[in-house]
């Protein structure tokens, strides 16, 4: 059955979806160790962190804008690269991203529910149960998963506020601050080498894209809600930090695997650790609801242009593209059963997929630009501005990180190896399926009147405005 993706959604459930796929227990890793290696000067980093995803979310905006599809950067990519460059940069980007990414967030559920709520606990029926119960979610449909998401994004913001508030101003703290005057920024113009650690505070929030389909008002809500999104995090973000640093010794921060739950110990003592514990679960069950249901909806849309099988264009009477959902469920139980989420280079496997994200930020930034040179008369109702100046620095800026994944020589090497075989084995079947199955040429675009065509039985306020605005 395939039917039309409606439009249920409002501002604050985009909202949800920013936030929700950005606050994750890997992030909220980062953040600790950013801060106990940097001192308050870590916010610098942050802040260029976060101009760079704001150019990210400016260039995601406007293509969105022309092209508001469930299929998100591979849509994008259709008419300026052509289908190979969009199915490399949604497989590599995303798919393959959340295989490890996801699954690592399923495993650390499990042993954190483990360590603080359940000792005899198997992890791994935790984390497999988790898995399960987040599919039923999706396939019941968006409602179901933009409920369940507010609700999880606001349980995670507020804790993540409130833990913040209190150790910064020690109302209801039971632990003693560090009694040391930190110097504000004791790295100097060093501080900007942590910009690569500090970017996964925010990396994600183009997840609102592939929902624009299901998005009310999407030439509004999608850009809104991706900028509403970096700043809630920053806030978030630097209000726990600032806490943190005051009750947790830096190096204490610095070397610990979950420097999130150290800190927040030392705020509240075990009840701070509980508390932590809990938010540390919630933000897993939040980045997998996310992930599961924004990458199926890219994998829907491949299943619609014949870059995948058909059957994951097809969705079931609740609305939902149920086939795309089982299949990311299912990479995640595989991938968790054989016990790769378990083992000590997950940190290399996460890396190296992060390193993959980066290179679709990077085809994004240029979608832009070669769009704006192939179809200037389109109307976008959502335009990055001063030309190409936020495209220019986001691509600089990309570079800068993706040769800068670590400081550590042997952990980078690995990361490098382990990207050139994602990208290698994407690029393969790319191609050959480009070739031999689309039976096109690798770079064949299709025409952007042909995809704005293909939405025109969407609602109103998205495909048939644009159609009648394209002048070619």
């Amino acid at each position: 059955m395939t039917k039309q993706l409606k439009r249920r959604l409002g501002l604050w459930a985009a909202v949800a979806t920013g936030v929700g796929i950005v606050v994750s227990s890997s992030a909220l890793v980062s953040l600790g160790q950013g801060f106990g290696a940097a001192g308050p000067g870590f916010i610098l980093a942050m802040g260029v962190a976060l101009f760079l995803n704001l150019c990210v979310a400016f260039s995601f905006a406007e293509l969105s804008s022309i092209i508001p599809r469930a299929g998100g950067i591979n849509h994008f990519t259709l008419p300026a690269l052509g289908p190979f460059m969009g199915m490399v940069a949604v497989i590599s980007g995303y798919v393959l991203v959340t295989i490890f990414a996801g699954s690592a967030e399923a495993g650390i559920a499990g042993i954190v529910f483990r360590d603080v709520f359940a000792p005899g606990i198997n992890p791994m029926i935790i984390s497999l149960a988790l898995v399960i119960l987040l599919g039923m979610v999706n396939v019941l449909g968006v409602e179901v998963y933009s409920t369940i998401q507010i609700i999880l994004t606001t349980l995670l913001i507020a804790s993540t506020v409130i833990l913040g508030i209190i150790g910064l101003t020690g109302i209801g703290a039971t632990g003693t601050p560090v009694p040391t005057t930190l110097e504000f920024n004791p790295s100097g113009w060093g501080v900007f080498g942590f910009t690569a650690l500090a970017i996964w505070l925010f990396v994600g929030v183009e997840f609102v894209t592939p929902m624009a389909e299901e998005i009310k008002k999407p030439k509004i809500y999608v850009p809104l809600a991706m900028i509403l999104s970096l700043v809630i995090i920053l806030l978030a973000d630097a209000l726990f930090g600032f806490a943190a640093i005051k009750y947790a010794p830096l190096q204490l921060l610095g070397e610990s695997a979950s420097p999130h739950v150290e800190a927040a110990g030392a705020i509240l003592g075990k009840t701070g650790q509980t508390w932590m514990g809990i938010v540390t679960i919630l933000a897993t069950v939040s980045t997998l609801n996310t992930l599961i249901c924004a990458i199926a909806r890219m994998v829907y849309s491949m299943g619609l242009e014949g870059q995948m099988p058909k059957v994951f264009g097809k969705t079931n009477r609740y609305g939902s593209p149920w086939a795309a959902v089982v299949l990311m469920c299912a990479l995640f139980v595989v991938f968790l059963l054989v016990g790769l989420t378990n083992s000590a280079s997950i940190v290399t496997f996460i890396l190296a997929g992060c390193f993959c994200w980066l290179v679709t930020y990077f085809i994004a930034h240029l979608n832009v630009v070669i769009l704006r040179y192939k179809y200037p008369n389109v109307k976008r109702t959502f335009k990055s501005p001063l030309g190409f100046t936020f495209q220019i620095i986001g691509m600089i800026g990309i570079l800068y990180v993706m040769f800068n994944m670590s400081p550590d020589a042997a952990l980078r090497t690995e990361i490098y190896k382990y990207s050139l075989w994602f990208l290698g084995l994407t690029v393969i079947y790319a191609a050959l399926w480009v070739k031999f199955v689309m039976k096109k040429g690798i770079f064949q675009t299709i025409p952007l009147e042909e995809l704005i065509e293909t939405t025109s039985t969407a609602p109103r306020d998205s495909a048939d405005e644009l159609k009648e605005d394209v002048s070619i």
